[in-house]
């Protein structure tokens, strides 16, 4: 009979932190291999840490504990916690919140992804050693204490997860002891299946402070020796350890069909409790074992022979073993299990009890399992303990990694029970094998070359950032992870933040090598002020080439649709304007006739312009240089396309019918341009005024030669490629044409500012356009210099994006201080590379690109998640228990609110600035303020806006509105509303108010 699958639970995303593992990858290695991963510490380490001296040198002190590295360390910048607070944050909160980031990643899922399934959190931690430590030190303060309460207790950890990731399902805090994870598990189940939420985080964490030994007390559980032998004839007890780890868990049908396969499969859960049918509170129950067992069976709709593998609760005790080997034997076997049918395990024999997050621990042990179909040894087992009753029993100890020799598909069980007898049981199985279906892109890691794709990556920090690249290069080069997909994930499932960085090549190992030497890899960062304004600048005649359609088609989404859609509107000529913009080799020389290369350039930038704004970008202003303009002038709306192409085509061929005319680029200014042009003596004039050391004349072609001949390397020249004397009286001839063009033109009010071309200016937004304006554009000099000035002033911090090819129009918006991109910069031997990456830089500055539109299509797969080596953290508070205090990284005020130490002089006048500068950086722990600090992004909330009104009032004696100072949020208006108090009490002193 087939199961029913509607209610399988898929595990989706797994992320922990365990002892003697970097990885989970490193972690599952040890674990087959047998290796027992606590570490005995050093007499030295433990004073150290803060251990008492007559602790440490007890003879019933073991120091021995499954020791977790860099348990300090915090990447609060990520999640936007001030330094206090990170301070003041139980490492296991702080934790927590890095293992569920990274394991939405695994998943699949971006953390802060508001496209995101609705998301509940299922967290749970043991007791906060660090709490108490600050607590029996006794130097905090009412305010401070209400602070650490946050961020240590476990009331609060489940919906600060949800807080910081933007999660909007149930948040809920678990406790049971030892089994609370596996419990968490149960109910994140449950939760899913009465849709409460669409997927599930349980996470966990059992990290002590100090991370230290422990105390043996003879008849207790806690290990003499200092082993955890599960099962063994010398177990002695339990050796605790330090860990987190986190699931995700999904409705196995509502995983997205391009997600990474599961790790494998919840069938069911149950849990109970023993109540009073054992011999005290601590004890175990046989009875409870073995109902909690055979519910989770019921409930999975599973017999008992047909699961390989049970991962139990395994303390190393020598009686608590026994009784869990008779429960889950009973249960099994009667359940239809054979004799010697089940293997077991016991992870806290490799890293020590992990207390709250013990459950968790076993469940992707168990979970590596059935995926790999191996099962390791029981670590440090030689010879069974005498009272486990093994005669007919389903299970047996493994001693060396052996094959999955079990049923299939692989099932396992996963027991977990916690001090006062809440049992925990869930069934897992092997995740279904995907169906047959046509490989994907990049499906065997080999890549086609003639496909490009760009690789994008973000970060909190620039050292982060680089981190995740030497990641990203090292997976990559590994051979075996296709391009395609690599790119598809990174930009579908992993958060957009403000350290940025874009890469393009054609093959993994091509992009590895460039991640690893920074050769063609753009990085930017994201302003936390916004997106900075765009302005779309369109070279005009000169810039063309043939092909030059070719690279936007293949890199720029949506570009080679919108561009059919435009030749159909060219009827007459448009098969040979096809063929000029498609075809590298078309007769350059054809495609530089006017009325050609006029249209050519017209339907490259205008539907370039529409395809990037169709993907978020764009423009608050146009501007665009002679034939450019009109592309700009459509763009603003001033132009219907159809009536620019109309345009278009009467100006280029009205333009052919001019006398023949050359133009000569000068690297010189107007002036200096002017005084040459009039030492020549000729009929030159000056075409256009560019930059401050750039110009253009136009005129006769033997006259402009014999000019060129005349200046005699004095300037830089260069021949423009045209064969008319635009904006000269060369063009005389075609104005009347260009006026009979527009007669019938209806000319609207621009949507945007447009620079003019002919006084420099900026057109506003809504101004009437006169019909004669295109007319006197292409006989008057382009002032484009001056049109680049006014967008600069009117918009200083705008991107300037050459929408057409070349770049020529970047270097001139560059020279006049704006921060420009042109979308396609050079003519290189793969110009689809040089769009892809101009789009990848405008993303990588914070534009409002989708990174999917960028990296193609793909599947997401599992690659490095976010590199996470944040600073230690250590509140003063804890860090007397803890030997010498790390340096803080601000200088701590005193009650006075001043740094220094100095106290408040009855009669002088508050220095607000001051005050609020120290007490910003008291609760928020930052010292490198300014004026426009933001209080928020720093990492304060509403609650911290309290304690600063109230520290305020306390000191100056004033009553201090906190709705304003909410409202206000940066370092100067905060300052201003408490100097407006002071104004309005100036006959308070500090002193004063504080002997009221």
């Amino acid at each position: 009979m087939v199961r029913e699958r509607s209610l399988d639970i898929a595990v989706t995303g797994i992320a922990a932190r365990f002892p003697g593992g970097s990885d989970l990858d490193e972690w599952w290695s040890a674990l087959r291999a047998g290796r027992v991963l606590t570490r005995r510490y050093e007499r030295k380490e433990l004073l150290d840490a803060g251990m008492p001296a007559e602790l440490v040198d007890d003879p019933d002190f073991v120091p021995v504990h499954g020791h977790l590295n860099d348990a300090d360390r915090f990447d609060n910048t990520l999640f936007r916690v001030s330094p206090r607070e990170a301070e003041m944050m139980d490492p296991q909160h702080r934790l927590m919140l890095e293992v569920v980031w990274t394991a939405l990643e695994d998943a699949g899922v971006g953390p802060r992804d508001d496209d995101a399934p609705v998301t509940g959190v299922y967290a749970s931690a043991s007791g906060s050693g660090y709490l108490h430590t600050m607590l029996r030190n006794g130097t905090l303060d009412p305010l401070t204490f209400e602070d650490a309460l946050h961020g240590t207790e476990p009331d609060f950890m489940a919906s600060l997860v949800s807080y910081k990731l933007g999660l909007t399902g149930p948040a809920v805090a678990v406790q049971t002891a030892c089994s609370s994870s596996l419990v968490a598990v149960h109910m994140a189940v449950q939760g899913l299946l009465n849709g409460d939420c669409e997927q599930a985080v349980v996470v966990a964490a059992g990290i002590p402070f100090p991370q230290a030994g422990h105390l043996h007390v003879p008849g207790g559980v806690h290990s003499a020796s200092g082993h955890c032998r599960p099962f063994d004839a010398d177990a002695d007890g339990v050796v605790a350890g330090s860990g987190v780890a986190c699931v995700v868990l999904r409705l196995l049908d509502e995983v997205p069909a391009d997600a990474p396969q599961p790790y494998g499969v919840v069938l069911g859960t149950a849990i109970n409790n023993d109540g009073a049918r054992k011999a005290g509170y601590y004890a175990p129950s046989i009875d409870g074992q073995e109902a909690v067992i055979g519910a989770a069976l019921r409930a999975a709709d599973v017999s008992a022979d047909s699961v390989g593998y049970l991962e139990m609760h395994g303390t190393g005790t020598r009686i608590g073993d026994p009784i869990e080997w008779s429960a889950a034997s009973a249960a099994l076997a009667g359940m239809g299990a054979g004799p010697g049918q089940v293997a077991v395990g016991a992870v806290k024999a490799n890293i020590g009890h992990l207390d709250n997050a013990a459950g968790l621990a076993s469940l992707i042990k168990a979970l590596l399992v059935v995926r790999d179909g191996v099962v390791p040894p029981v670590a440090g087992y030689v010879r069974g303990n005498p009272l486990l009753e093994t005669e007919g029993s389903p299970l047996f100890v493994p001693t060396a990694e052996q094959a999955w020799h079990g049923p299939e598909p692989r099932r396992a069980g996963i027991s977990s029970f916690g001090i006062g007898g809440t049992n925990a049981h869930v069934v897992v199985e092997q995740a279904p094998v995907p169906a047959p279906g046509a490989p994907g892109p990049g499906d065997d890691g080999q890549e086609r070359e003639s496909t490009s794709r760009t690789v994008v990556l973000s970060a909190a920090d620039p050292e982060a950032l680089a981190r995740a690249a030497t990641r990203l290069s090292t997976r990559l080069a590994d051979g075996a992870t296709g391009l395609a997909d690599a790119a598809f994930t990174l930009a579908a499932a992993r958060a957009e933040l403000p350290e940025r960085l874009a890469v393009v090549g054609r093959t993994a190992a091509e992009v590895a090598d460039r991640l690893a030497t920074g050769s063609g890899v753009v990085r930017g960062r994201r302003s936390e002020s916004g997106t900075a304004p765009v302005v779309f600048l369109f070279p005009g005649q000169g810039s063309q080439t043939p092909g030059m359609a070719v690279p936007f088609a293949e890199a720029l989404p949506g570009f080679e649709a919108r561009l059919d859609n435009l030749l159909a509107d060219f009827v007459e000529t448009g098969a040979e304007l096809r063929e000029a913009l498609l075809d590298p080799g078309f007769p350059a020389g054809r495609l530089a006739a006017t009325e050609l290369a006029q249209p050519a350039l017209f339907a490259v930038e205008y539907t370039a312009a529409v395809a990037l704004s169709a993907l978020g970008i764009a423009p608050v202003a146009v501007a665009g240089h002679s034939l450019g303009e009109i592309t700009a002038a459509c763009v603003a709306g001033i132009l219907d396309p159809r009536d620019a192409i109309r345009f278009v085509r009467a100006r280029g061929q009205a333009m052919r019918d001019c006398p023949p005319g050359a133009m000569l680029a000068l690297g010189c200014g107007e002036a200096r341009t002017l005084e040459l042009v009039a030492a020549f003596g000729r009929e030159l004039e000056v075409a256009a005024v560019n930059t401050p050391d750039s110009c253009v004349v136009a005129g006769d072609p033997e006259e402009v030669a014999r000019f060129r001949e005349w200046l005699g390397g004095r300037v830089r020249t260069r021949l423009l490629p045209t064969d008319r004397g635009f904006h000269s009286r060369l063009v005389e001839p075609a104005l009347p044409a260009l006026s009979e063009a527009l007669a019938s033109t209806a000319l609207r009010a621009p949507r945007l500012p447009i620079a003019s071309n002919a006084t420099g200016r900026l057109v506003e937004a809504g101004t009437q356009t006169e019909p004669g304006r295109f007319v006197e554009q292409a006989r008057r000099t382009v002032r484009f210099l001056d049109g680049l000035d006014a967008l600069r002033g009117r918009f200083p911090d705008a991107v300037a994006i050459e929408v057409g090819p070349g770049g020529t129009l970047s270097m001139m918006a560059e020279s006049a201080g704006l921060t420009a991109v042109p979308l396609s910069p050079a003519r290189t031997a793969r110009p689809a590379e040089e769009v892809a990456l101009s789009l990848g830089t405008l993303w990588s500055m914070g534009q409002p690109l989708a990174p999917t539109a960028l990296s193609g299509v793909g599947r997401l797969i599992r690659l490095p998640g976010y590199p996470f080596a944040g600073p230690r953290w250590l509140a003063p508070e804890a860090a007397a228990a803890t030997g010498p205090a790390r340096p803080r990284t601000t200088a701590a005020p005193t009650p006075s609110g001043r740094s220094d130490g100095s106290a408040e002089v009855p009669g002088r006048p508050v220095d607000a600035p001051a005050l609020m500068t120290d007490l910003w950086t008291e609760l928020l722990g930052h010292g490198d303020l300014v004026e426009d600090s933001d209080f928020f992004a720093l990492g304060g909330d509403s609650l911290l806006v309290t304690h600063l009104a109230r520290r305020i009032g306390t000191q100056l004696g004033v009553r201090v509105p906190v709705r304003d100072m909410l409202v206000a949020r940066t370092l100067r208006s905060q300052t201003a509303i408490v100097a407006g108090l002071l104004t309005d009490a100036p006959e308070q002193s500090p002193t004063a108010a504080a002997g009221r």
